[in-house]
């Protein structure tokens, strides 16, 4: 007589699940863990150093508008007096230098920028801006100006700051290097944050390290790809890396094209009122005839217009917009009879032309104006509180009384070759063309053989890499 099974019940004893089985990425995880929490911990003061200052960078613009107001703004009038009678009233109080380019009040409201090169006291890479009413052609006043996005000393030295801590091209190797690491450190990031158990990357309910911990998990994966952007497009104009890109664009024909300022020689080349004065603002036909030839071009505000550099130049007027849209236009006009003798429209620029364009000026804060600004203060703060978090967690590791131990060496040996040769392959071409990644790389996994050797010979080599520090 066979008996029916009776129903399972809450007290059944279960058979306990299977464990999961390892991703074949599993053992990479150690390798990765390893790498992120010593670059954090040795580039994080240069990362530091970046974000703070493109803190301050990123509120620059607004600064900018309300400490120079005298000099931007004026009140707005009916009618603009010839664009040369505002160069020659800006000449008058200031006729030292030579004139480099002319920029009219993009807006009413708004001053002109007559730029001088050449004048003394004015670092050689700035030029003096003048500033002049484009009603009344009353100069309201000068001030030294960097780059092509018009900056004034305050945000000049700001810039400088975060750029290169004001010590030049040497300097200029800080921030190199932490833009070099941040797309390192950002990805590790989140191939930690993703590898770990679900469970664990919560915030809620937890305290001590393993909250500290969530914290910089979570608000590390919402940012990451901000890192990643600022990370590439500041690698774009860097000194070592930055010359690797320029240098692959031109071979690929993405380089950024420029109209050709040649003039149309022949008869009229040397022929004007004042041929051969490079820098002469009056040269030839003068600036409102160029001016209105760029006009019927389709050329508008804002614009700039720099001055034939010889007898057989041209004018070049092009436009300086960089908030989207981009105007990035530019004609070249013969000063012999004004005709236009060039013109580049953006739209025809190279595909890598236009992203690089692109990402910088929204590496800078002016693509999208007040809203871009601000998303990058959140990025920089987000950076700062990650940087603190971490070191804060390192503390924690070693019990609030001292740092913790180190993550064990030896994570490189668990990894199959199938996947540790291709991985050495990409690090050896991405150290190559990022030199500032390779070569503190390289230092340290020199150092990191032979502090391995000496404890060996101590007989204290330890191997590790599994624990679990993220």
């Amino acid at each position: 007589m066979s008996t029916a099974p009776s129903p399972a019940t809450d007290e059944t004893p279960r058979p306990p699940a299977p464990a999961p089985s390892p991703s074949r990425w599993a053992p990479l995880r150690p390798l990765v863990l390893r790498l992120h929490f010593y670059a954090g911990l040795l580039v994080a003061p240069f990362l530091l150093v970046a974000a703070v200052t493109g803190l301050l960078y990123a509120g620059s613009f607004q600064a900018e508008k309300l400490v120079y107001d005298h000099e931007l703004t004026v009140p707005a009038g009916d009618r603009a007096l010839p664009l040369s009678a505002q160069v020659a009233a800006a000449r008058k109080a200031h006729p030292e230098g030579t004139v480099s380019a002319v920029r009219p009040a993009p807006e009413p409201g708004t001053t002109t920028r007559v730029l001088l090169s050449g004048v003394e006291g004015v670092d050689t890479d700035h030029t003096l801006a003048v500033f002049v009413d484009p009603a009344t052609g009353k100069v309201r006043g000068a001030l030294e100006q960097y780059g092509s996005t018009g900056a004034l000393p305050l945000r000049t030295w700001i810039d400088e700051l975060h750029r290169d801590l004001h010590l030049g091209d040497t300097g200029r190797l800080y921030s190199e290097l932490a833009a070099s690491w941040l797309w390192v450190i950002a990805g590790g990031g989140l191939v930690l944050w993703f590898s770990r158990r679900r469970a664990l990357r919560k915030v809620r309910g937890t305290s001590g390290r393993r909250r500290t911990l969530g914290l910089h998990g979570t608000v590390g994966v919402w940012t990451a790809a901000g890192f990643l952007f600022l990370s590439a497009t500041g690698l774009t104009w860097s000194t070592y890396a930055g010359a690797n890109i320029d240098e692959l664009r031109t071979s690929l024909g993405q380089a950024t094209p420029s109209v050709s300022a040649a003039a149309a020689g022949g008869e009229h080349a040397g022929h004007g009122s004042a041929a051969g004065t490079g820098g002469d603002a009056g040269h030839g036909v003068g600036l409102d005839k160029v001016l209105a030839a760029a006009r019927a071009k389709g050329l508008g505000d804002p614009v700039e217009i720099v001055p034939p550099a010889d007898a057989n130049s041209a004018y070049v007027v092009k436009q300086v917009q960089r908030s989207w849209p981009e105007k990035q236009d530019s004609v070249a006009v013969d000063p012999a009879t004004g005709k236009v003798t060039d013109e580049l429209r953006f739209a025809d620029y190279p595909v890598l032309a236009k992203l690089t364009r692109w990402g910088i000026d929204l590496h800078t804060g002016v693509l999208f104006g007040i809203v871009n600004q601000i998303a990058l203060a959140l990025l920089a703060l987000a950076l700062i509180l990650l940087i603190v978090w971490g070191y804060r967690m390192w503390w924690q590791r070693g019990r609030g009384s001292a740092f913790g131990r180190p993550i064990p060496r030896g994570a490189w040996a668990q990894v199959p070759p199938y996947l540790l040769v291709p991985a050495l392959a990409v690090i050896a071409v991405l150290g190559y063309s990022v030199p500032l990644l390779g070569i503190p790389l390289a230092g340290f996994i020199a150092v990191d053989i032979v502090l391995g050797e000496m404890a060996h010979r101590r007989g204290r080599r330890t191997y590790g890499g599994t624990a679990d520090v993220k």
